[in-house]
C-alpha cells in the first residue's frame, strides 16, 4: 500500500471527529427527540425509552459541551430544566430525518440481505 496516499478520513479532517461526536445511538436519540422541540429531562428519558438515567446524563453534558445542545435551569423548587437544541445543532436535523427516512425506506432490504447472506454462511 502507499503509504503517500491520504485515505479518506486524512482527506476530510473533520469527518473522524464529526462521527466520533454523533456516532453513538444514544446522541442521535437525543438529537432526534430535541428535533421535535424543547424537552425536560424527563420527557427525553420517557421518549427515548431504554436509557438509563446515568447515560442520558452523560449524552445530554456531551451534547452541551459540544455546543449542540443548551440546557436551561429555572429557578424554582424544585429544580427545573429545560434542553434545547443549539442553532448549530439544528443543523443536523436535516441530516437526521435524512438518516430515519433512510431507515424506514430500506431497512427491510437490509434484513433481507442479512438473511440471504447468513444462508450461505
Amino acid at each position: 500500500m502507499n503509504k503517500n496516499k491520504n485515505n479518506v478520513l486524512d482527506s476530510h479532517p473533520y469527518l473522524r471527529q464529526a462521527l466520533d461526536l454523533i456516532a453513538d445511538k444514544w446522541i442521535v436519540a437525543a438529537l432526534y427527540v430535541l428535533s421535535q422541540g424543547t424537552k425536560r429531562y424527563g420527557e427525553m428519558q420517557k421518549e427515548i425509552g431504554d436509557i438509563s438515567q446515568r447515560m442520558l446524563t452523560r449524552t445530554l453534558r456531551d451534547l452541551e459541551r459540544n455546543g449542540l445542545v443548551h440546557r436551561k435551569v429555572y429557578p424554582v423548587v424544585p429544580p427545573m430544566v429545560e434542553y434545547s437544541l443549539t442553532p448549530l445543532g439544528k443543523t443536523l436535523n436535516e441530516v437526521l430525518k435524512a438518516l430515519c427516512d433512510w431507515s424506514t425506506d430500506n431497512f427491510k432490504q437490509v434484513e433481507s440481505a442479512r438473511t440471504n447472506y447468513d444462508a450461505v454462511q
